[in-house]
């Protein structure tokens, strides 16, 4: 099997014309060059240097091996230069992501790094956290944009994402609605969230738990976007991220619930394998912490240069309206 070094030997003398410069050149005594280079002959079965010559010459079979050689060490440093440069990255990056990021931030960080690495084709896979993790496992993705805690955490690398404030959203038919049940407006309307592998559904459940409703009736839904639209339909009191309905909600499509205590929000990492590429997958995760931190910022702008007064059903003190705990806001 050919050796890299003994072919850097055989190159550099042949450049050199000397056993003894190829020695100074490549920081080695001169009986290894010429060790390395008689192993190289060895493997290839036959002589590619004339000894007696001086300068030293190849033979000329040593010519045509020359130049195949010279390909092979260019080639090798090509590659190498891959560990030191971060901006040739060219393989295909397989992404796996939540459709709550595909929805929001996600377009932003494609044309960044697309933008930062223009050889680059992203392979996309859009699932729940749960089968994301498990594919990263298998490695059939290389990074994360999900929920984290389903690997061993000697497995994997992480950076946090800006998290997801969640709210209740309800259609506004439902808004004057809910003023017929003022002491169980939770039970009056089914509940959308996502589905049952999803963690923001086990996190609604421990929350209604919590308030004191057992049992609540709840339509688990694969995609946020369905569920935002069963919501704005009326079928349901719909779960869902804030930012990511702020268009439907500023608009009257959605009214938002005050809640007597606030839903948990959802965290989101960047995710890879610690046998991943590590410098590389850490500056895809800075560029998505950035993202997602912008993203949240002009949402979250937006919502205060917002008048939202009118698109909240809030709770009212039943002393004060004997009649209702929750009124439309006017």
């Amino acid at each position: 099997m050919l050796d890299f070094k003994e072919l850097e030997a055989f190159v550099w003398a042949v450049r050199l014309g000397s056993f003894r410069k190829a020695a100074s050149h490549l920081h080695l005594t001169q009986p290894s060059v010429s060790e390395r280079i008689s192993r190289l002959e060895s493997t290839v079965g036959e002589r590619l240097l004339e000894r007696s010559a001086r300068p030293i010459q190849p033979t000329m079979r040593g010519r045509e091996f020359f130049l195949h050689a010279e390909r092979m060490l260019h080639q090798r440093d090509e590659a190498l230069q891959l560990f030191d440069s971060e901006e040739t990255f060219s393989a295909p990056l397989r992404v796996g992501t939540i459709e709550t990021i595909a929805h929001s931030w996600l377009p932003d960080f494609m044309r960044r790094l697309t933008g930062k690495f223009p050889d680059l084709i992203i392979e996309l896979t859009v699932d729940y956290s749960p089968a994301l993790n498990d594919r990263l496992d298998k490695n059939e993705l290389d990074i994360l944009l999900a929920m984290n805690g389903y690997l061993a955490e000697d497995r994997i690398d992480s950076m946090p994402l800006s998290p997801y404030e969640m709210g209740m959203f309800i259609a506004p038919v439902h808004a004057e609605m809910l003023l017929d049940n003022p002491s169980q407006w939770m039970g009056t309307l089914p509940f959308i969230s996502f589905g049952k592998k999803a963690r923001p559904y086990e996190e609604l459940l421990q929350y209604l738990a919590r308030e004191k409703l057992q049992q609540p009736q709840i339509h688990s839904v694969s995609t946020l976007m369905t569920i935002a639209r069963m919501t704005m339909e009326g079928l349901g009191i719909g779960a869902l991220p804030v930012t990511t309905v702020l268009d439907q909600w500023r608009s009257g499509k959605l009214y938002r619930i005050a809640l007597p205590r606030p839903l948990p929000d959802m965290h989101y990492d960047v995710i890879w394998r610690t046998a991943n590429h590590p410098r590389f997958c850490r500056g895809v995760g800075q560029l998505a912490q950035a993202c997602a931190e912008n993203y949240e910022k002009q949402r979250q702008d937006e919502m205060e240069a917002t008048d939202f007064a009118g698109r909240w059903v809030r709770p009212q003190c039943p002393t004060t309206h004997p009649k209702a705990t929750l009124r439309p806001s006017k």
